[in-house]
């Protein structure tokens, strides 16, 4: 195996799932999870972990792609009147799942270790696990909406609480972590800075970054004419503020949210964001396949009660809050009733927080992780399709032919 010849398997298989999925009614991206899981190490073999490791740069082009339609998707327009409704939805469907989750695997945990230390193993956990289960997956959600070309009063409110979703996650688990860490050292000590200023520099420098990186495409884009020389242009400059987010330990997601959000404002051109659609079908399709070649089946079995009560209440909760949070702000009837079955998807985010944990605390960094991971194998199975239930019954979606 070599990487040319993955990369050609990974496409060849992703198209055919891809065509299945949709035949039987099902979203694109279930196929290529799908897919994934049989090609990889865990079942088939047929692409080893080696290979795999190789291909993780796929998932930073793909996110950084994402993020920038997910910001170009929010026209200033389109958001005024829907300002009050994301602020509230934002807010208490990511409390929502983090409570409930929390309050579930205090509960699980205890009952599974009752030897262990509440103070020190079991609520730290929760905790944790918690502020980790209140992201979204923007990918996931994105291929959704793409795919069904959806457009409408919940396709918007969906795409805004799903760009925000990221950086309430990040502040959340920053403030986990602050509470966690003297808990679990036992000294007492609780560092603000480690709370606070930590996310919120790391929030505040993300949006800088967008900004900064839109300079070009906002003053260089209004002399290139051609779709080709703009898409070079476009696609160039979120390889750049990716790679800059990175080396800088910033969020590579918000910072290309601000960049395509500055952009398609300030340019007011109504194609610009579909100018990387082009490139869309290939990256989603290496990006699920690729999600799916790194699920670990045996994980499912070390911690797949704790993975189930996860995806039970964190589902529960972002649709709870979803439904609170829509009725409190009066929002359409189509936002109350489905859009808390269109925020279920989690993944990237999700697992690199939770790789994050699992070193920070080693006495049960190992638990967390294949909980997370578990969880995070039967909700991407699970959610997509709900997203796609939910935007088609709102009457939003505009699916093509296969």
């Amino acid at each position: 195996m070599n990487l040319i010849l993955a990369l050609g398997i990974i496409l060849g298989a992703g198209f055919v799932a891809s065509l299945a999925s949709r035949k039987v009614g099902l979203p694109s991206i279930t196929g290529y999870i799908i897919v994934g899981v049989l090609l990889g190490p865990s079942v088939g073999g047929v692409i080893p972990a080696g290979i795999i490791a190789d291909l993780d740069i796929i998932t930073s082009i793909t996110l950084g792609v994402v993020a920038y339609l997910i910001g170009g998707s929010l026209r200033l327009d389109s958001l005024r009147g829907l300002g009050k409704s994301v602020a509230w939805i934002t807010v208490l469907q990511s409390l929502g799942a983090a409570i409930l989750v929390t309050a579930a695997v205090v509960l699980a945990v205890g009952a599974m270790y009752p030897e262990a230390p509440f103070w020190q193993f079991s609520f730290p956990l929760a905790l944790i696990v918690g502020a980790i289960s209140s992201a979204t997956a923007p990918a996931a959600t994105m291929a959704v909406v793409r795919e069904l070309r959806a457009k409408g009063p919940l396709t918007t409110t969906l795409l805004a609480v799903v760009a925000l979703d990221d950086g309430v996650a990040v502040v959340a688990f920053a403030v986990a972590v602050g509470v966690c860490t003297p808990l679990v050292a036992m000294d007492g000590g609780f560092s603000l800075y480690n709370m606070v200023a930590v996310p919120t520099l790391e929030i505040l420098g993300s949006v800088g970054l967008g900004l900064l990186m839109a300079a070009g495409p906002v003053y260089v884009g209004r002399l290139v004419r051609s779709r080709e020389g703009r898409l070079a242009l476009v696609f160039g400059t979120v390889m750049l503020c990716s790679g800059l987010a990175i080396k800088l330990g910033l969020s590579l997601i918000m910072a290309n949210m601000m960049l395509g959000f500055v952009v398609v404002n300030v340019l007011r051109r109504t194609d610009e964001p579909s100018v990387l659609g082009e490139m869309e079908t290939i990256l989603f399709t290496l990006f699920f396949v690729l999600a799916g070649l790194h699920f670990d089946l045996g994980v499912l079995s070390t911690a797949g009660l704790l993975a189930l009560l996860i995806v039970v209440s964190r589902c529960t909760g972002k649709y709870g809050g979803t439904v609170l949070g829509a009725t409190i702000a009066a929002a359409p009837a189509a936002v109350k009733r489905y859009l808390g079955l269109a925020l279920l998807p989690k993944a990237g985010v999700t697992v690199g927080l939770a790789l994050l944990a699992a070193v920070e605390f080693p006495s049960f960094g190992e638990l967390l992780l294949n909980a997370v991971l578990a969880s995070t194998i039967v909700n991407e199975l699970v959610a997509p399709p709900l997203t796609r239930f939910a935007i088609m019954k709102a009457g939003e979606g505009h699916p093509r032919e296969s």
